[in-house]
Parts: structure tokens; C-alpha cells; sequence
């Protein structure tokens, strides 16, 4: 993992609506840690810095570090609400880490060899079912992204789940609960246009040969 975070917060002792929003008139978002045994700690961050942090997709699947009155914190991203009309983050939740458990998180599917595989070749058109995978793994396994490679996928090919192969120590939540929940996650499929014409054609050639 390549990248790094490192966010400043600080504690906050007020609690409720009223607070949350004095915070964000002053540029500041209200967040939240918890997990590992401990008690909640609730905080806030410089809006700006947790704006422009966001603006990497590595950000939500990396190990965060938050330092908050002289001490650091480890964690990862749980939960962001963002205003639905403005640019701005309203909320943040955040999970501290712990060596010895699993992490369940989001990382996201980066597609590789797509212009040059076989059905895009032929014409085929791609599409992407699915753009991010929840995984289980420990955080020293944790990996910044899945690469899904696209190069032997065929029109009207997909690729499924299991199908990808994830890094050492990394496992696909959704596979865990059985072969039943193996989902495509890409497939390559001709554009509707030159089906039409494929057919028009066939009945074309039908009609000759019947006169």
C-alpha cells in the first residue's frame, strides 16, 4: 500500500444536532471512532482536509492515521454522509484497527487489458457490474485495490468472482456465504445496433433463398 493518510483532529464534547451543525457553519465535520474495546471518541476534523483527502479513491481502503491530542490513532473508513445538494461532507465514521481481527472493507476493482481483449477486439462493448468488492482480511494484508483482468473475456463472456484472484491473507465476503452468491462482475456484450443488423440480414438471406 503506497499511499498514506494522516488526518489532525480534535475531541469534542458537545453531542446532538445543534452541535453538528455550529461545526459545519465553521468548516468542521463531526466524526466518530470506535471498535477495538474501547469507547467511542467523538471528534472533528478541518473540513478542507478531509475534503481534499476523500478526493483519492486509496483513501477509503487504506489504513488511516489520526492524531488527536498528542496520541494516533489507526483506522479505516466505515461510513461518510455528504449534503445532497452541496459539496460538502456532513458526517464521518471511522473503526479503529486491531492487528488481530479481521477488517471487513470496500476496495475498489481496477479492470485491466479491456481495449485489448478479445470480444472488445471483435467489436464488444463492456460492462462493469460491479466497481468495488467488500473483503475480509487482516490489516497487514489489506490491499489497496483488486485488479480483474479483462483479456481473455470473449463477447457474451463474463467474468464472475470467482474468477479473480485476491492477494494472500484476502477473502471475497460475498464467496463466503457460498457458491450460490458467485456474481459477474464484468461481461462483454455487441452493441444493440449490430444485432439488429445481424438479424435483418439473416432474414434477408432467408428470403432470397426462398425465391
Amino acid at each position: 500500500m503506497s499511499a498514506t493518510f494522516t488526518l489532525a483532529a480534535e475531541l469534542r464534547t458537545d453531542t446532538g444536532k445543534g452541535a453538528s451543525r455550529r461545526l459545519r457553519h465553521a468548516s468542521r465535520v463531526p466524526a466518530i471512532i470506535y471498535g477495538a474495546g474501547k469507547e467511542p471518541t467523538m471528534l472533528t476534523f478541518r473540513h478542507d482536509d478531509i475534503f481534499h483527502a476523500c478526493e483519492d479513491e486509496a483513501f477509503f481502503s487504506h489504513i488511516l492515521t489520526i492524531n488527536v491530542d498528542g496520541q494516533s490513532e489507526k483506522v479505516i473508513i466505515k461510513d461518510m454522509q455528504r449534503h445532497p445538494a452541496k459539496v460538502q461532507i456532513m458526517h464521518a465514521d471511522f473503526q479503529r484497527i486491531d492487528a488481530n481481527h479481521a477488517l471487513h472493507v470496500n476496495v475498489p476493482l481496477h479492470f485491466l487489458n479491456e481495449d485489448v481483449c478479445v470480444g472488445v477486439k471483435a467489436g464488444g462493448l463492456v460492462s462493469h457490474l460491479i466497481t468495488e468488492l467488500e473483503i475480509s482480511c487482516l490489516a497487514d494484508d489489506l490491499p489497496e485495490f483488486i485488479e480483474v483482468d479483462m483479456s481473455e473475456l470473449d463477447t457474451g463472456d463474463s467474468i464472475h468472482l470467482s474468477d479473480i484472484k485476491l492477494p494472500k491473507g484476502v477473502s471475497s465476503v460475498i464467496l463466503m456465504q457460498g457458491e450460490g452468491h458467485d456474481q459477474a462482475v464484468a461481461s462483454i456484450h455487441m452493441p444493440r445496433g449490430e444485432k439488429v443488423e445481424e438479424s435483418d440480414e439473416s432474414v434477408a438471406e432467408e428470403g432470397s433463398e426462398e425465391e
